[in-house]
């Protein structure tokens, strides 16, 4: 009996350790599974950008305005006399010559005129001629003493009296060739002529229509538009004194036009004056330009837009507008380190031009920006340079 029990605990004792040892299996089995399938925490990749450097360029500046096209000369042809109008020798709209006869107006009055001077004139030189001759004889006659010297001085006096109206009636002639030659109304200018601002059979001059048509010369025009009190202060802060040739300059200010088709005029005109007073009444001065116009393709009083170039800035520092974000505290960019670490700098903006701006302060030449990809970064994050991108770079350096 005793052996029995004996050999009967010893079996229970053999079961326990192999329920243990089957428990501790499994217990080992499940913490193993779950060792193997628990989720691992990783880091996550950095974000990938889009990179440039920062450039250097000679940046040019312009302005628009709103101009208005002028002749270089605008002549009013005048009548002098006053007569009636006779005869027109031009084609209207025609290209005239300087000294062309244009108009005529009766000359009958002027001829007379002319011929009752110049008759008193003949008239007046035939007295000068006899009162000479009869002082040259009184002369030696009163240094004989036979001739008083009342004799001498009426002599002297009627020469004298006589060349007085010589030369008045010298003047007369004169005034009355010159008052017929005004009967032929020229061309004071070479250039285009109007059409004829009065008609044939007209009396013209003091006591009538005295404008007889017009004469533009137009083979150069001008320019005019204004510009701001700012963009005058902006011009002297950048030292340009627009107006004023400067040699020291490698360039000089000009303008370039957009016609009334959006078509870009082929010639550029140079800005020659500039008002050196602002208006009180606008806020604008105003800037002239000079323009060739050899095909007469621009017409006096038309309107165009100006683009002007008012400064270039040499060996700017620029970046893409699209790397720039701009808040209330300022603008920045997102610059790449050595280290792959992106920095915000805040920068100070200059001029745009096209898709690019001027930057100030705040970055150097040769720094890399992060021009795209930067809407989720934040200061000190570490990005991934685009391989396509990174890929350029690397070819360009």
């Amino acid at each position: 009996m005793r052996i029995r029990k004996l050999f009967t605990k010893l079996e229970l004792r053999r079961r326990k350790k192999r329920i243990s040892l089957m428990l501790g299996c499994i217990a080992a089995v499940v913490v193993a599974y779950i060792i193997i399938t628990w989720p691992r925490k990783t880091e996550p990749e950095p974000p990938i950008v889009a990179v440039e450097p920062v450039g250097v360029e000679d940046v040019e500046i312009y302005g628009d305005y709103v101009g208005r096209v002028r002749a270089q000369q605008f002549v009013e042809v005048r009548a002098r006399v006053e007569g009636f109008l006779e005869r027109m020798a031009f084609a209207e709209g025609t290209y005239v010559k300087k000294g062309q006869v244009l108009f005529v107006i009766d000359q009958r009055q002027y001829k007379a005129k002319a011929d009752k001077a110049r008759a008193q004139l003949r008239k007046d030189s035939a007295l000068v001629r006899k009162t000479k001759r009869d002082l040259d004889r009184i002369r030696p006659l009163f240094e004989q003493n036979a001739a008083s010297r009342v004799d001498l001085d009426n002599a002297i006096a009627a020469y004298e009296t006589a060349v007085a109206s010589m030369g008045m009636s010298r003047a007369d002639l004169d005034q009355a060739e010159q008052e017929l030659s005004y009967t032929y109304v020229r061309s004071p200018i070479s250039g285009y002529i109007s059409e004829r601002l009065v008609d044939l059979g007209t009396l013209v001059g003091t006591s009538g229509k005295s404008l007889l048509a017009t004469v533009v010369k137009s083979d150069t025009v001008l320019v005019d538009f204004s510009m701001t009190a700012l963009d005058y202060l902006k011009s002297k802060e950048r030292n340009v004194n627009l107006g004023h040739r400067d040699s020291s300059r490698s360039w000089q200010p000009f303008v370039t036009i957009t016609l009334a088709d959006n078509s870009v005029y082929p010639y550029k005109g140079l800005v020659d004056f500039a008002e050196p007073q602002v208006s009180p009444k606008t806020g604008t001065f105003s800037v002239r330009a000079e323009m060739p116009n050899p095909e007469h393709v621009l017409l006096p009083g038309q309107f165009t837009k100006v683009h002007a170039l008012l400064d270039v800035r040499e060996k700017a520092t620029v970046v893409p507008q699209k790397a720039l974000i701009i808040e209330k505290g300022g603008a920045y960019v997102f610059v790449m380190r050595r280290d792959s670490t992106a920095e915000r700098r805040f920068i100070e903006l200059g001029p745009e031009f096209g898709n690019k701006v001027v930057v100030e302060r705040g970055l150097a030449p040769g720094e890399t920006i992060i021009s795209e990809g930067y809407n989720k970064l934040t200061p000190g994050m570490k990005v991934r340079v685009a391989a396509r991108r990174k890929a350029t770079r690397e070819k360009a350096k």
